[in-house]
């Protein structure tokens, strides 16, 4: 069984389809990054799978039960962390856990167990003890991975759990991230919209853009499917007449322009980046940058949509 399936999930807002018919498939113990810029759906696919929004269309199943028609036995066997975090600050970490569990029906006993067990699993520590108005931005981002963990859920959702951390906070994040799947076998469904994070984290990647998905596999496929190396070229001259002498080359799969700049892929980027630079000096084009790199999650966003996923978050 999947612990997510949808078809032709869609969701209308007035006359806004946020979310244009949507298929996934995520397996049991996987964790599924669905990567894409703010505005791009990911969000409102979440808080569908989590029964906070009715679908407008298509079905959506979660750990087996209907979104739609089954809604609290959906609830029952997720934990979800998403962005804006929904803790009191005039409460202990242990009290505001406490409650989790004794609304999810733990007993009292139960309840301190699991407390326990979630402690060490997050790497809380004695923070626990203390009012969360003290915690920082990253130990409230715990705290709330944590509430979401207290019933030991089989499917986590965590909707872009590092954002507006520091670098130290994210990486401690994604380590909890790996270990609740190395530890637990826990089915975790992330959303992000930095590409390093579902290209570190992610077993799985979909990509999503304008609510439709546009591409899905392992961050590895996605990334072969561009090319196996990639050079970048930045113009301050005509790109009509680079691209023009660009095509001459042989040993370019592809070029696409993007603005005043040019991105070639190719199988091997180091025997074609003196050819490339010859014939831009021989076309007298104005080579302001050339560099060779591997393909990026960030290259299949720019092939599938024309922009960069920084550029897409600013349209």
């Amino acid at each position: 069984m999947s612990a997510v399936f949808t078809e032709a999930l869609a969701r209308r807002f007035g006359d806004n389809l946020a979310v244009a018919g949507v298929d996934l498939d995520v397996a049991d113990g996987e964790i599924y990054g669905f990567l894409g810029p703010n505005g791009a759906g990911k969000s409102t696919v979440v808080r569908m799978l989590c029964t906070l929004l009715l679908p407008s269309a298509g079905r959506a199943l979660v750990a087996g039960a209907d979104v739609a028609d089954e809604p609290d036995e959906v609830r029952l066997r997720i934990g979800a962390a998403l962005q804006a975090t929904a803790l009191d600050d005039r409460q202990t970490g242990v009290e505001i856990l406490d409650l989790q569990a004794r609304l999810y029906g733990l007993s009292a006993a139960e309840a301190r167990q699991r407390v326990a067990e979630v402690r060490r699993l997050v790497d809380i520590g004695e923070a626990l003890e203390r009012r969360v108005g003290t915690y920082s931005g990253g130990m409230k981002r715990r705290l709330d991975l944590a509430a979401a963990l207290i019933h030991n859920p089989q499917i986590l959702f965590l909707d872009e759990p590092t954002t507006g951390l520091d670098p130290v906070s994210r990486a401690a994040v994604w380590d909890e991230v790996s270990r609740l799947r190395a530890d637990l076998g826990m089915t975790i469904f992330l959303t992000t919209q930095y590409l390093e994070e579902a290209d570190a984290l992610a077993d799985r990647v979909g990509i999503i853009d304008r609510g439709k998905l546009v591409a899905e596999g392992t961050p590895e496929e996605l990334k072969r499917s561009i090319a196996s190396d990639v050079i970048v070229v930045e113009l301050d001259s005509d790109v009509a007449g680079a691209i023009s002498a660009l095509a001459k080359v042989r040993g370019i799969d592809e070029i696409e322009p993007h603005g005043r700049e040019v991105t070639i892929c190719t199988t091997d980027g180091a025997a074609l980046l003196s050819p490339v630079a010859v014939a831009l000096n021989d076309a007298g084009a104005k080579v302001k940058n050339l560099s060779l790199r591997v393909p990026t999650l960030d290259d299949v966003f720019l092939h599938l949509t024309g922009a960069h996923l920084h550029e897409a978050e600013e349209q």
